[in-house]
């Protein structure tokens, strides 16, 4: 877990503070935050289910105390904050990229067979740009460095294996799954912090001619899975 991470959890569960607040005092955008959650409260999931070991570091930070001007504590601090520093990273972060699995204006169910993802550049919740990318040639566990080489931040899918989802996850890339419909609709909701999504969705492999796909099974004739793995 990376230390923005780590802090979005300190402040958000256990200072109770609101996404909103925890952006203000972190300095970025709130789907940043949005977006560095999701992604800390996954890892947290798998360490506690899993029993792994739960490791924090990266990055360079300043650490407030309640006395750095940057921070959006305003002096009221309670612990040692750790605050990304302002560097050319982090303005660039204040501007995130989000992909979602894409065909025909939709939502591709089968993150592994997902041949063009639509990215979406965003900054303080509005979009700037999308563009259509093709992934063809990428093959099915290169896909999340794929998104990371494209600078893409936090993932919006229908079904998704389960080790893909660690491969996003080392590549901190935050993952929304579960997800149907109108891709731009999708987006739009994801700002707005209306998405509806299933962060337990896991698109297991074939068994007797199926597979499940998050809440749903897809058969290899009738859905844009694709039929092999």
């Amino acid at each position: 877990m990376t230390l923005d991470e780590f802090e979005t959890i300190r402040l958000i569960d256990l200072e109770g503070m609101g996404q909103q607040q925890c952006a203000e005092q972190m300095n970025v955008a709130r789907t940043t935050v949005q977006a560095i959650y999701e992604s800390a409260r996954y890892k947290l999931a798998q360490c506690l289910v899993g029993g792994m070991e739960l490791k924090i570091g990266g990055g360079d930070y300043e650490v407030c105390g309640g006395s750095w001007a940057g921070c959006g504590c305003k002096g009221r601090c309670r612990f040692d904050s750790v605050l990304p520093m302002k560097t050319a990273e982090t303005e660039r972060k204040k501007t995130m990229k989000i992909a979602v699995t894409y065909a025909n204006g939709l939502i591709f169910q089968h993150f592994g067979h997902c041949e063009a993802f639509k990215i979406y550049e965003v900054q303080d919740g509005v979009i700037l740009s999308s563009e259509v990318v093709s992934a063809v040639g990428s093959g099915h566990g290169a896909l999340a460095g794929f998104l990371k080489n494209h600078g893409v931040d936090a993932l919006v899918c229908g079904g998704i294996g389960g080790g893909a989802r660690n491969a996003l996850a080392e590549a901190g890339i935050a993952l929304y799954p579960g997800v149907s419909g109108s891709a731009d609709d999708s987006v739009k909701a994801l700002l707005e912090g209306k998405l509806i999504y299933n962060p337990g969705t896991v698109c297991g492999h074939h068994h007797e001619g199926g597979h499940n796909c998050g809440e749903h099974t897809c058969n290899e004739d009738k859905h844009g899975c694709g039929g092999n793995h």
